[in-house]
């Protein structure tokens, strides 16, 4: 008993008094409305090793439920670390597998039918039949109209009233798309195949109607946990209803404020409404915001602030328990191509002062953004990656990894794991020193990414060989949670949900992107879109821990009339006076351009991230010392390899070229240079310049 009771209080140490109330609650009907960053999964991971410690309930008994395979193996893995083996922490959709697949035979008696990998070809048939435009953006719609349908536990008869009511932008006449979603269903169903929610509903169904699946599966789960709460449909808290029965012990966690799903079908709702379900339910509000600054959070709660009529459940005002940061910039620029070449050039001065560049995020509202951030990130030489993009374990470079060191793991090699791991990654591309960029340098970012895993495996877990590093490997890629790969991150505001960097780029803040141009006027998607939109800017700008950038642009294209409206979001956050909400450059230059960086070759003004980091045209002779650079070179090789981080987080190869350029021979020519302040000189300085002087 006196070791249980160590445990326990190893356990509940570091926790906050809101947090330990939450962990701590008895068994039954607990509501944790958690505001972002304040530790949710911390609490409702530290509350099932709690009730597991305390003998209120078996590991295996445990079943905890979230929206993404990521947050379910980030769940995994926190229990594990916390000692817990066995609590099943699964996606609705892989619970609901797991568990029809097992009773199938009881309930349907005959072969399993397979999952349908995707729904566009069947959607396509049934369009057809119905006569309704088969181009892909049309039959994409549609698909999404079938998903909401089935979400919202809506049948075809009942879509174009439903439809109606939800103020829908139906891709063709309602009645036109019930017709499709009836055929679709005939031709799936004909075809013995399940689509993903056809796995929630079958499940639901096998635990309603058949009373002897419904006991063993209460007999096998009896503790239910689910994160996200406020983004559950009705079809999946039909699930949740199925599975619980007529018991209580739930504990459910979200944030009213993040809802940003309402489209597909996602609501509130029960969150909202859980203490009047359960009236002696246990409800903790955590405020306590651990992930960002004061000055984030406090421009957080102003954005939140500002919705209509929010219910009670959603007035958290999140309090920030870090210490001071930089206050949030905002920046109006001319049009777009300004705009990213200023966010490139500020994240390379953020690089250069220590920022790790997988601690970086630019996040817009519309995937059709990023590819003027991919131009601009490229010509800065600044590796990115678009999230949303291929998948991590599918990528070549990942399979052909994971096959050497499966066949490797059978004979496993002698030494540490890491530099296992690199020696059995080199023969496919894991060279010492970086490619320069493009696709080799993705590659390489890949490998080396798998080479970090093995370091933090290795870290945290006595005895790790080999063979645990590939089953890690294995789980990673069945859940869908790949390892931290260096380069920004270029996201929409949707696919950031659940993550969080250091420094985050919200560009793009313009009336008609945010919000979207379908959320405002008589014609929007509900007469709850705009704050939908407001929901979606909060979550963007809580993702930031300390470096926080707001910008916009008043015209698309350069020389374009500027007739953009900044975002109605960011006008009540603008300080009164404050220099950074003028033009980030002026719109007509006055004076010639004394403003900007001159050529010290020709004095051309320089626009160019590149041309501004080397101090001259591209045209202008360069005056490289090859030698020189080859000792800086070798030099960020070693101080790289003694840092642990990728070489570029030491200096760029466009900032090595510019000291072999510049050949600076004193601190203040030195931070001259773009992209080198105070932090980069106070670490690196007295080694470059000992290296220009050819000590």
């Amino acid at each position: 008993m006196a070791g249980r009771t160590a445990q326990d209080d190893r356990l509940l140490a570091g926790l906050d008094p809101e947090q330990l109330a939450a962990v701590r609650a008895p068994r039954g009907p607990v509501c944790v409305l958690a505001g972002a960053g304040t530790g949710k999964t911390r609490t409702i991971t530290h509350r099932i090793a709690h009730l597991v410690r305390s003998g209120h309930v078996a590991a295996g008994q445990v079943l905890a439920v979230t929206f993404t395979a990521r947050a379910a193996g980030e769940l995994r893995a926190r229990l594990r670390g916390l000692g817990v083996e066995g609590a099943q922490a699964r996606t609705f959709h892989a619970a609901a597998l797991r568990q029809l697949r097992y009773f199938w035979p009881r309930v349907v008696g005959d072969q399993q039918w397979d999952l349908l990998e995707g729904k566009l070809r069947l959607v396509g048939q049934a369009a057809q039949r119905a006569g309704v435009d088969t181009e892909p953006e049309t039959l994409r719609d549609l698909a999404t109209e079938v998903e909401w349908a089935k979400a919202s536990l809506i049948s075809p008869d009942d879509y174009p009233a439903a439809a109606a009511k939800a103020r829908r932008q139906t891709p063709a006449p309602a009645p036109r798309v019930a017709s499709v979603y009836r055929d679709y269903e005939q031709l799936k169903n004909r075809a013995r195949r399940l689509d993903f929610d056809d796995l929630l509903l079958h499940t639901a169904a096998a635990l309603e109607e058949h009373g002897e699946v419904a006991d063993e599966f209460r007999d096998r789960y009896r503790c239910f946990v689910v994160d996200e709460y406020q983004d559950v449909t009705p079809l999946q808290q039909r699930v949740l209803d199925a599975w619980l029965g007529r018991r209580d012990d739930l504990t459910v966690v979200g944030d009213a404020n993040q809802t940003i799903y309402s489209f597909a079908g996602a609501s509130p709702r029960p969150l909202l409404d859980f203490s009047r379900r359960f009236p002696e339910a246990t409800v903790v509000r955590l405020e306590r915001d651990y992930r960002s600054t004061p000055q984030v959070v406090a421009l957080a709660n102003k954005v939140i602030a500002g919705a209509r009529d929010r219910p009670a459940g959603s007035r958290l005002r999140l309090a920030g328990q870090r210490p001071d940061g930089p206050e949030p910039r905002f920046t109006e620029f001319d049009d777009e191509h300004a705009e990213a070449t200023a966010v490139a050039a500020r994240i390379t001065e953020l690089i250069d002062s220590g920022v790790p560049v997988s601690e970086i995020a630019v996040l817009y509202r519309v995937n059709a953004q990023s590819e003027e951030y991919e131009q601009a990130l490229t010509e800065a030489d600044v590796p990115y990656l678009v999230r949303g993009g291929e998948r991590f374990f599918t990528r070549p470079e990942v399979r052909q990894a994971m096959t050497a060191l499966r066949s490797a793991a059978a004979e496993p090699p002698d030494g540490e794991l890491p530099g296992a791991v690199r020696a059995l990654l080199e023969p496919i591309g894991l060279t010492q020193q970086p490619p320069p960029g493009g696709a080799a340098r993705q590659r390489w970012e890949s490998l080396l990414a798998l080479v970090e895993l093995a370091e933090e495996l290795a870290s945290t877990t006595d005895g790790a060989n080999l063979e645990r590093y590939v089953a890690e490997l294995e789980q990673r890629a069945q859940a869908q949670h790949p390892p931290t790969v260096e380069g920004v991150t270029l996201a929409s505001l949707h696919a950031a949900k659940g993550l969080e960097w250091d420094a985050v780029f919200c560009v793009g803040l313009v009336e008609g992107t945010l919000p979207i141009q379908h959320a405002l006027g008589e014609n929007a998607a509900s007469p709850d879109a705009v704050e939908e939109e407001r929901r979606l800017f909060y979550v963007g700008v809580t993702r930031a821990r300390e470096h926080l950038w707001l910008s916009w642009a008043l015209a698309r294209s350069t020389g374009a009339r500027r007739g953009r409206r900044c975002s109605r979001f960011v006008y009540g956050l603008l300080p009164e006076n404050h220099p950074s909400t003028r033009p980030a450059a002026p719109r007509k230059p006055q004076g010639g351009s004394a403003a900007k960086p001159r050529c010290r070759i020709c004095d051309t003004p320089l626009t160019e991230t590149l041309a501004v980091k080397l101090g001259r045209c591209s045209g202008c002779p360069a005056n490289l010392d090859e030698v020189l650079l080859e000792r800086l070179k070798e030099w960020r090789f070693e101080r790289a390899r003694e840092l642990k981080v990728p070489a570029y987080v030491v200096f760029t190869d466009a900032t090595l070229v510019a000291i072999a350029e510049q050949r600076p021979t004193d601190p203040s020519a030195l931070v001259s240079i773009s992209g080198i302040g105070a932090t980069k000189l106070e670490r690196f300085g007295d080694d470059v310049l000992s290296l220009v002087r050819g000590e």
